[in-house]
C-alpha cells in the first residue's frame, strides 16, 4: 500500500512538473512574440485601460451591501 502511494504521488509529481514547464516555456514564448511587436503593446494598453475602467466604475456604482 504504501510502495502504490509513493508510486501515484511521485507519478503526480512528474506530470505537474511537466504541465508546469510547458505553461512556463508557453508563457515565455508569448510574452516574447507580444513584447516585439508594437502593435499589440498598443492594444494590451487599450484593453488593460478599459479593463480597470470598467472595474472602476463598477466599484464606484454598486451600492452598499448590509
Amino acid at each position: 500500500m504504501l510502495t502504490q502511494s509513493l508510486a501515484l504521488g511521485f507519478t503526480q509529481i512528474a506530470i505537474s512538473v511537466s504541465v508546469n514547464a510547458l505553461i512556463a516555456l508557453a508563457a515565455g514564448s508569448i510574452a516574447l512574440f507580444l513584447g516585439t511587436r508594437p502593435g499589440w503593446l498598443l492594444v494590451q494598453r487599450w484593453l488593460m485601460g478599459t479593463v480597470l475602467a470598467g472595474l472602476a466604475v463598477k466599484m464606484a456604482l454598486e451600492t452598499k451591501r448590509a
